[in-house]
């Protein structure tokens, strides 16, 4: 797994876990929910200072977005589709 397939993984499986969406995690980093969803996907490669500002939304370090997933983590599962919280 490459540099940036860790950052999508990563930042994907955070995200859940915190239960932001897409366009939370953008409005508290200052970017677009585009770039984040082009991160998550892969498509895009971050700066620096775009990966810091994420890692900060988020509550971890920016060297969390680059670790080695174990053998046996699971892929991350999305959130419920839609704005509002059940």
């Amino acid at each position: 797994m490459d540099g940036r397939a860790r950052v999508a993984w990563h930042l994907r499986r955070l995200r859940v876990a915190r239960g932001f969406s897409q366009e939370a995690l953008a409005v508290d980093a200052g970017v677009d929910r585009t770039y984040v969803s082009g991160i998550e996907r892969g498509s895009f490669n971050p700066t620096v200072e775009v990966l810091e500002r994420l890692a900060r939304a988020l509550g971890c370090d920016v060297a969390e977005l680059f670790a080695i997933p174990q053998a046996d983590d699971e892929v991350p599962a999305p959130l419920r589709p839609g704005r509002k919280k059940a």
